[in-house]
């Protein structure tokens, strides 16, 4: 953007380019223009207006409260403002800012504020604007397979190569699954093609031989990164779960029980290397139908819906997730798989090409990168695998083993009267009314927070692990 317009900068904050950008077309281009993941408040004295902005997905977090009487606060985390005293209002509402929006408030003499409007600058669905400044040619047209399957490949890479702007160290999460091997393998390709003069780490997670740990060091012995396994103790992570709840701020089940594990391998990266940009596979399971229950879709329209739907809501699961997790630890999280412009071609493209074939879910993105010799075979074809149940042992799940733990620590009577104590979203499992428990005791009465509890769709699944599915097939069971 700055080569594009010619900016004259003052200093090396990416953040400065927002300033440039208003003053050149105001709010609507500048939240338009950033390709990439933020959050902001920006101050127009002169204007006397005050915006908020968030990104498309809201990889970024962003809280606001807004009392009657016009003060706003504005916080990265709802943590810094459910205890903001002031002197006219009780407990104001602190909520999430909607990504993909923006808000125009008018800044009254008194300092106070008023809301104007909130505006939905960018739907997943819509090529971005800032195309305009990409460095990537205008792509063929057309949905014969080699075409899109060449389009695929051309947009990722070009994903993480944006991505790759760093003053600090590049590491990777790495749980041998295809997303997060995908993004090592390209990550790796274009760090040597631009001589980056260290080594790649890459992470893994799990407990002694877990299918993830055993997957990652394969990937890693084929790209050649130098790799880390951390391993998780069932104690360790028991341990975890009261600072996990706290940081994520939510009470899901899934999002906690896959929290654990990506919170820990976070604290080793912090605490023993010194990679702090970490790339991740986040978002893809949204956006190219990576879930299981996908092979239950009613037709390849609705599969769609739903892809696009959970892309909606990622900002309350699983990126949620993946940004406090890290954040936690002073890490800078980055998701390839959330680039704007790789997310709105591959949504663009026909429904039917998109769903799960021969029994494969993510089929296309598999297919797109068969020839490219990135990947083991047996890792690109790998079938999905739930985090939290690929850092388990394939004797006992991990989210079996937190049962057992939780089943000692809850009395049945509390169960029986959870829908008395909780209306909201009321805990079914003596291991959700535990997680439910924590969240109240830090975060009392915020339960709205999180509309409804992640779950599989089009199956009776009473509970969200994959493991838990007819369909599930892991590769040691076969």
């Amino acid at each position: 953007l700055q080569k594009q317009f010619g900016f004259d900068f003052q200093t090396l904050v990416d953040g400065e380019v927002i300033l440039h950008l208003y003053n050149r077309g105001g709010i609507e281009q500048t939240a338009s223009m950033l390709d990439g993941v933020f959050a902001f408040i920006l101050l127009d004295t002169a204007n006397r207006k005050v915006f908020l902005a968030r990104d498309t997905y809201g990889v970024r977090p962003l809280f606001k409260v807004l009392t009657d009487d016009g003060f706003l606060g504005v916080c990265s985390e709802a943590k810094g403002l459910i205890n903001l005293k002031h002197s006219t209002s009780l407990c104001s509402k602190v909520e999430p800012f909607l990504p993909g929006h923006y808000e125009v408030l008018d800044l009254k003499p008194s300092g106070k504020v008023a809301s104007v409007e909130l505006v939905k600058f960018h739907s997943c669905k819509d090529e971005p604007l800032h195309v305009a400044c990409d460095t990537v040619e205008a792509l063929p047209s057309g949905f014969d397979l080699e075409t899109v399957k060449s389009n695929i490949r051309i947009l990722f890479e070009n994903a993480v190569r944006k991505r790759l702007m760093a003053h600090r160290r590049i590491g990777c999460l790495l749980s041998g699954g295809l997303d997060s091997s995908l993004v090592a393998a390209v990550l790796l390709k274009l760090m040597k093609e631009i001589n980056v003069n260290y080594p790649l780490q890459t992470f893994a997670i799990g407990m002694e031989n877990s299918p993830d740990l055993l997957a990652a060091r394969k990937v890693a012995a084929h790209i050649g990164s130098e790799h880390h396994e951390v391993i998780l103790n069932t104690e360790e992570g028991i341990q975890a779960i009261e600072e996990v709840i706290f940081s994520l701020e939510t009470y899901d089940i899934t999002t906690i029980r896959a929290s654990i594990g990506m919170y820990l391998v976070s604290k080793y990266i912090r605490k023993k290397t010194d990679s702090v940009v970490i790339f991740s596979g986040e978002g893809s399971d949204e956006l190219t139908q990576g879930y299981i229950y996908f092979h239950k879709a009613p037709s390849p329209e609705e599969a769609a819906e739903e892809s696009e739907r959970l892309l909606k809501e990622l900002y309350l699961f699983d990126v949620l997730r993946a940004d406090r997790t890290t954040a936690a630890h002073g890490l800078e999280l980055r998701v390839p798989f959330l680039d704007h412009r790789f997310t709105s071609y591959y949504l663009s493209l026909p429904a039917e090409l998109r769903i799960p074939k021969n029994g494969i879910e993510k089929y296309l993105l598999r297919l797109s990168f068969e020839d490219s010799n990135l990947l083991p075979k047996e890792i690109l074809w790998r079938p999905k695998e739930a985090f939290s149940d690929g850092i388990a042992s394939v004797k006992k799940s991990w989210f079996s083993i937190l049962q057992d733990y939780i089943d000692q620590q809850v009395d049945d009577l509390l169960l029986e009267k959870a829908a008395e104590k909780y209306p909201f979203n009321p805990p079914k499992t003596k291991e959700s009314y535990y997680y439910r428990q924590i969240f109240e005791k830090h975060y009392s009465g915020r339960s709205s927070w999180l509309p409804h509890y992640w779950m599989p769709r089009w199956v009776k699944a009473t509970d969200p692990s994959a493991r838990t599915l007819k369909h599930y097939k892991s590769a040691t069971q076969e």
